[in-house]
């Protein structure tokens, strides 16, 4: 069975945001098959219990599974952890742009919808996947370097950081990211 691959923006994102549209336009290029969910956003809209819900779908309908490739940015990498470890869902690989966990102190709005995010047996997700990529850089105005490189450590010694990278987003210049193709 050939991979499929999900892509999931962050807080207050889309998936006609960043580097998704991109990415995706590259994949299909490629005739493979492509999923950019639009994850509920906004104080009251977004939280783990609303984004899970919707990822559900893509689960019960088998389009998660063994040959998925799930590229996230910022917050989703965290929930896509939580995700597959409650879930029990292994998953051939995850590319992380930005993760972080249990991080406060971006602003009141973005660190309220965060928070059901996180949770605490991050390793747990190597149970899950045996293949992932982290990226980062050394300079994000949103997260501490340190905490993107803590999300890292916990699960994985392949890591990119980039320097002047900002938070890897189209603010920091990444409306197209030429270092995802080599993962599809």
């Amino acid at each position: 069975m050939e991979n499929n691959y999900l892509l999931v923006h962050g807080s207050f994102g889309n998936p006609f945001s960043n580097w998704i549209p991109y990415l995706r336009s590259e994949i299909e290029n490629k005739n493979l098959t492509v999923y950019t969910p639009d994850f509920p956003t906004g104080v009251r809209f977004q939280n783990y219990d609303a984004w899970s819900k919707l990822l559900r779908v893509y689960a019960d309908s088998n389009i998660i599974n063994e040959n998925t490739v799930i590229f996230a940015h910022s917050i989703a990498p965290i929930f896509i952890c939580k995700f597959l470890v409650q879930n029990k869902i292994r998953v051939k690989r995850l590319v992380f742009v930005c993760g972080f966990n249990n991080y406060f102190g971006i602003n009141e709005e973005y660190d309220t919808v965060n928070r059901s995010m996180y949770f605490e047996n991050l390793e747990e997700v190597k149970k899950y996947c045996d293949d992932i990529i982290c990226m980062y850089s050394d300079n994000d105005p949103y997260v501490r370097y340190e905490s993107e490189k803590e999300f890292a450590d916990t699960i994985t010694e392949n890591q990119i950081i980039f320097s002047g990278g900002g938070h890897l987003n189209s603010e920091s210049g990444y409306t197209e990211f030429k270092e995802l193709l080599k993962y599809i």
